[in-house]
């Protein structure tokens, strides 16, 4: 049975997490599927954005406890559980969170893992790995401090509890809260603009700000100056700069 449902309008792709029998929990096969179907999306450049979401009662609530529950440390690091998540990361088209419910553990993580994160205003976000005698294993640690800070991301992380989107927004994980019943629509519109937009551009900008994260502001801008230079050498910069001056919409090719 498929853990994702697939649906595509032009360039904007949404993938719906659907094992609403566990809410969502994030399994291997879930994993493997969300590759399976993204990669090739990824090398598409029909495809401008990706929006994930889940249920109305949650994003995903965590990973799958049952999963893991018996299996040894040997085993963990043997089979690197979790670490084909980083393939997540690493696939370059933009991706977009559409978040209600419950966003919990993995669910969390994955969210902070999309390059934007819009919430619903009941969405509840959190690390509560703590409670079941373990810590974030999907880099809940390490994205959370880059996004909220050392003192948020401490009191998330070791007394597990959650957030509402309210304050995940003022702590600077979420990028807007809706109405519940807007969350999707408001997903989808924010990717339709970004799809709209030249996809050499999009991808620096991308990598740039995710560099901000990553390494000294020196070398960031240093970064950020010459893939702004590198730019000039596409056909996009070319119309985008020319329509602007002839006072008409750019027609971005991706080239």
């Amino acid at each position: 049975m498929s853990r994702l449902k697939v649906d595509r309008e032009g360039a904007v792709v949404t993938l719906t997490l659907h094992r609403p029998h566990v809410l969502n929990a994030l399994d291997c096969a879930l994993l493997t599927e969300l590759l399976e179907i993204l990669r090739p999306l990824d090398a598409d450049p029909a495809v401008g954005c990706v929006v994930l979401t889940g249920s109305e009662r949650a994003f995903a609530a965590g990973a799958d406890i049952r999963e893991m529950a018996d299996r040894t440390a040997v085993e963990m690091m043997t089979k690197d559980h979790f670490g084909g998540w980083e393939d997540f990361t690493d696939l370059r088209v933009p991706k977009i969170a559409a978040v209600n419910g419950f966003a919990l553990g993995g669910g969390c993580e994955l969210a902070m893992m999309c390059d934007l994160v819009i919430a619903g205003e009941s969405a509840v976000f959190g690390q509560p790995e703590i409670t079941l005698g373990v810590i974030p294993g999907i880099g809940g640690t390490q994205r959370l401090t880059r996004l909220v800070g050392r003192a948020k991301a401490m009191d998330l992380v070791l007394t597990g509890r959650t957030m509402d989107a309210a304050e995940a927004e003022r702590a600077g994980l979420v990028s807007r809260v809706v109405p519940d019943e807007r969350v999707l629509p408001e997903a989808l519109r924010a990717a339709a603009m970004i799809a709209s937009y030249g996809r050499l551009a999009v991808r620096a900008a991308r990598e740039c700000v995710d560099r901000a994260l990553e390494t000294g502001l020196r070398d960031g801008i240093r970064h950020e100056r010459r893939l702004f230079h590198a730019l000039f050498a596409t056909e996009d910069q070319k119309e985008g700069m020319t329509a602007f001056l002839e006072k008409r919409p750019p027609v971005f090719r991706g080239r």
